[in-house]
């Protein structure tokens, strides 16, 4: 599972030290970074967000206006303080905020306060879903219901998805790569990139397929790339080094 995050600081040298270390800790996928609150909101409006790593002192809106508005959306994101001030942490946790990082975060305290956020946002999302025993696509107007192992990995298009099989087939889905991120089984599917959800079970190699660029190659040959983001979890998910 991957976490989509918005980064809300006016400090442009802040939000790339923290979107470094997100890619390091690897589980999020920063899409969106705003400058001041109310840039981040009019985002919010267009993108649904897991989670919003927030400054609190910023001028016009502060952080914390942010999180009381977040707090009254249908389908909110976690919300995650990040500052240099050490002042506002019980007022934070009023607003139902996962974690309260303080600047210089280091790279254990932020992985475990991503690990936090994947497990929080697991359980929410499998809540509310059922998980797919069968992954359905469309052959000729006809519905069909594959086998996991059957298989190879999901092409994102838009609001829907190719599912290509391990029989040479590339097919329909109506449902799109995060949907079924969601539903299929996290210990079988990875996505290793905001376009591709790969069968853990199909990948025979990971390898080095340009400098600091890695690959999965899975049992037909297909190479597809890792974000680098997603690199350290698919190793951990693999059991690498």
């Amino acid at each position: 599972m991957t976490l989509l995050a918005l980064i809300v600081d006016d400090e442009a040298p802040a939000r790339a030290e923290l979107r470094y270390g997100l890619e390091r800790a690897g589980g999020v996928d920063v899409v969106g970074e705003a400058a001041s609150v109310r840039e981040a909101l009019a985002l919010a409006s267009r993108v649904t967000y897991d989670v919003v790593f927030l400054d609190i002192h910023m001028p016009d809106l502060s952080g914390m206006d942010a999180a009381r508005e977040i707090t009254t959306w249908p389908s909110r994101p976690a919300v995650v303080f990040v500052t240099a001030h050490d002042d506002h942490a019980i007022q934070a946790f009023t607003v139902d905020a996962v974690d309260y990082l303080l600047k210089p975060v280091s790279e254990e305290r932020l992985a475990r306060c991503v690990q936090r956020l994947l497990a929080l946002r697991g359980d929410v999302r499998r809540a509310g879903t059922t998980e797919l025993q069968k992954v359905p696509v469309t052959r000729r107007g006809e519905t069909l219901l594959l086998d996991h192992d059957d298989v190879l990995y999901a092409e994102a298009d838009g609001d829907w998805s190719w599912v290509y099989t391990a029989e040479g087939e590339r097919l329909l889905s109506a449902r799109s790569m995060r949907e079924l991120e969601d539903a299929l089984p996290a210990t079988v599917f990875f996505r290793v990139h905001r376009s591709h959800l790969v069968n853990l079970r199909r990948v025979v190699a990971v390898e080095a397929i340009a400098p600091s660029r890695t690959g999965v190659r899975l049992a037909d040959g297909t190479v597809l790339e890792v974000a680098r983001r997603q690199t350290r979890a698919l190793k951990q998910h693999l059991g690498l080094r």
